[in-house]
């Protein structure tokens, strides 16, 4: 906690300076020329049109518009140093580059596409965020981490050619100790052994100094987006996904973490709930090369991503489709929040949702309300035990209106719920690390899965019937505020957009 405390103070600081530095000069400067002043209110009203042209979400940009409005001078300076940071981070760039080159990788199989040429959810994620729906997969659903964690220890030690591992967080305990155990005897055997992981996810627990600690084990190792006093208001964008891929024969992903409280090893929130996914066949080159374009992005050594694809032409599985997707702040597409919107939007029956965080837009609000009164059974299961208690809070906020209109919002007594999932239907389902929250709809790098009449489904719906049943349903009465809670409620609600 210590080291944490030391780097986002020597960040804070460099923050602090940064935005001091340019709003002392702009003040000077509107003393010397009072046109600074009208300068910078007709700037205001040009960033706010633009934000009204192009915001697909106005939820999101509303504090902004606020902002700005009332605020034209500070609020330009903030809007442009990190609202648009996109467009200044070196970072974004690089990433922005390597995801142009390498979308020549995906590609959809044309036949596969005539099957569904009818299917609409599937031809969304075909053309539009563009991965491919595949066929010939093998998936098993684990409905908890530590389930999760003995298969990903059996697979790691079956590695012969390659290892690429990116996960958010990754902590020092016995979990990550058990994988890096294996990843530097494969290293030391000659395998490519590649680690990535967030900076700021890993603000905590690890030092700054461990990329040269696993460089000297023989494991190539990148922290994403590192953070530093100058450059530390580019700091939002961060890659929150959690993708291990071995040999591109398997790949594993969904809401686990590397650290000991994934496996219910040392939780301090109750029993920890949460989930991963495997899969084997087609699919996994997605996850190969949503893992290399990342990686190419700081760090260009792959010229060819095919020497990492495997051919699965002897696995014939008729397994329904499967198609991995990522999330980025980067494209035009809400590819995250728009999976969630066509699997609401178009459910039948039932909706059953896993999500730590239920921090929603309108559009999500009203897709989910709306299904209720249509006689859909929509029910969301969420933490019985917070991890940050403002953050519940707020999440706590959406639940009257949630409520009365028939949605059924469910609180996990034993503890806490980190799982990212969608089941619909008894055929359609999606995996992954997108919370239902802004962080990962509009400002993180993230991926999931979308199924569709795959075997494994059955297991998600199970494991939400499971889970539901140990939950406390939040009746109606509780999901009123009281005056003063509803009040901090609402201006949490304004601001959740910046947070």
């Amino acid at each position: 906690m210590g080291m944490a405390i030391r780097k986002a103070i020597i960040v804070g600081i460099g923050l602090i300076l940064q935005l001091m530095l340019s709003l002392s000069g702009y003040i000077i400067l509107e003393e010397i020329f009072g046109a600074v002043s009208i300068f910078y209110t007709i700037l205001g009203f040009i960033l706010i049109l633009g934000l009204i042209r192009n915001s697909k979400n106005y939820s999101y940009t509303l504090p902004w518009i606020l902002i700005l409005f009332s605020y034209p001078l500070v609020g330009s300076i903030l809007y442009i140093i990190i609202g648009r940071n996109k467009n200044n981070s070196k970072v974004l760039k690089n990433i922005t580059k390597s995801e142009k080159e390498n979308k020549k990788y995906l590609v959809q199989d044309l036949k596969i596409k005539e099957e569904f040429k009818n299917n609409g959810k599937l031809r969304y994620i075909s053309d539009y965020t563009g991965y491919p729906v595949t066929k010939n997969n093998d998936i098993d659903y684990y409905s908890l981490g530590e389930d999760a964690f003995k298969v990903m220890l059996e697979e790691l030690k079956k590695a012969e050619k390659f290892i690429f591992f990116e996960y958010f967080i990754v902590n020092h305990g016995i979990m990550w100790n058990s994988i890096l155990e294996i990843l530097e005897e494969k290293a030391k055997q000659g395998l490519d052994v590649r680690v990535m992981y967030d900076d700021v996810g890993c603000i905590s627990t690890l030092e700054s100094s461990y990329p040269k600690t696993l460089e000297k084990k023989g494991i190539k190792c990148i922290v994403f987006n590192k953070l530093h006093p100058v450059s530390g208001v580019i700091m939002n964008n961060r890659d929150h996904r959690k993708i291990l891929v071995i040999d591109g024969k398997v790949a594993f992903s969904g809401g686990i973490n590397i650290a000991d409280e994934y496996i219910n090893k040392n939780s301090k929130y109750g029993h920890w709930k949460d989930n991963a996914i495997r899969v084997s066949g087609d699919a996994v080159w997605s996850y190969t090369v949503m893992f290399l374009t990342m990686w190419n992005s700081f760090n260009e050594e792959d010229e060819d991503f095919t020497k990492f694809k495997y051919d699965f032409k002897d696995k014939k599985v008729e397994n329904g489709y499967a198609a991995p997707y990522g999330e980025t702040p980067l494209d035009v597409e809400i590819t995250g929040e728009d999976v969630y919107l066509n699997i609401i939007n178009q459910a039948d029956k039932y909706v059953y949702i896993f999500t730590p965080y239920l921090i929603i837009d309108t559009d999500m609000i009203n897709s989910l309300c709306l299904a209720a009164k249509r006689g859909v059974d929509v029910k969301i299961v969420i933490p019985g035990i917070p991890d940050k208690k403002v953050v519940y809070t707020l999440s706590e906020s959406y639940m009257e209106l949630l409520v009365n209109s028939g949605v059924k919002v469910y609180k996990y007594v034993p503890g806490f719920v980190h799982s990212k999932v969608f089941v619909s239907d008894d055929y359609i389902a999606t995996v992954g690390t997108i919370n239902l929250d802004y962080r990962s709809l509009y400002l993180h790098f993230e991926c999931g899965i979308y199924l569709e009449n795959v075997k494994c489904i059955a297991d998600i719906k199970k494991d939400l019937e499971d889970t539901i049943s140990k939950s406390h349903e939040v009746s109606e009465k509780e999901a009123v505020p009281n005056l003063f809670k509803g009040i901090w409620q609402a201006t949490l609600r304004l601001i959740a957009p910046l947070m």
